[in-house]
């Protein structure tokens, strides 16, 4: 509605609201474990917010949403490189949320690694078309396909200080979080039977 009324696009607004709060989201941070797992995380996990002050404000807890994303996102990345014992040294970052140069920015900062946004965010449509341009004989191979088709677009470099902040949060606040709100959870599931057992 706000968007309407101000006859702007309901992402600059939300882009407004990242620049209206520092890096960190004055403490407050998300878990965004809206799905069960299976191993990690487990069948009880749930989403969490923690850190909420007086000082809070909507522009607090977008970030903090954009952030624990952001976390979450390193997390993976961690247990693949840890996984496949290969380092991930770049980020290609794609979709909707890659139409936003602030969350390009908290991605590069989050990751402490440049993040380079393609040259079209509808990165599935290309896909779909490098494939047909393979399948068809244009291209020899995807490789070359690849080549042809994509271009870099716009890059973000982490800035130091606000990578520095975001390691600490990371290692000190949310990585410990699930581990420590687990049981938590567990008794909700058992009070409340959600998420069903299957």
């Amino acid at each position: 509605h706000e968007a309407a009324s101000l006859n702007v696009p309901a992402e600059q607004l939300f882009d407004r609201l990242l620049q209206e709060s520092p890096p960190g989201a004055m403490g407050l941070t998300l878990q965004p474990f809206w799905n069960p797992g299976v191993k990690y995380p487990g069948p009880e996990a749930k989403g969490a917010i923690i850190g909420f002050g007086d000082v809070h404000t909507r522009a607090h807890l977008y970030r903090a949403i954009i952030e624990g994303i952001g976390y979450a996102l390193r997390e993976g990345k961690e247990r693949l490189e840890k996984r496949n014992r290969v380092p991930i040294r770049q980020l290609r970052v794609s979709g909707g949320g890659s139409q936003s140069d602030e969350v390009m920015q908290i991605t590069a900062n989050i990751f402490n690694l440049r993040a380079e946004r393609p040259h079209t965010w509808e990165t599935s449509g290309l896909g779909a078309a490098i494939n047909a341009a393979v399948g068809a004989g244009r291209y020899r191979n995807h490789a070359e396909a690849v080549k042809a088709m994509t271009r870099p677009g716009t890059a973000f470099t982490p800035d130091k200080d606000t990578a520095a902040l975001y390691d600490r949060l990371y290692h000190q606040v949310y990585q410990p979080l699930y581990g420590r709100l687990a049981p938590l959870y567990r008794h909700i599931r058992h009070i409340t039977g959600y998420p069903k057992r299957y």
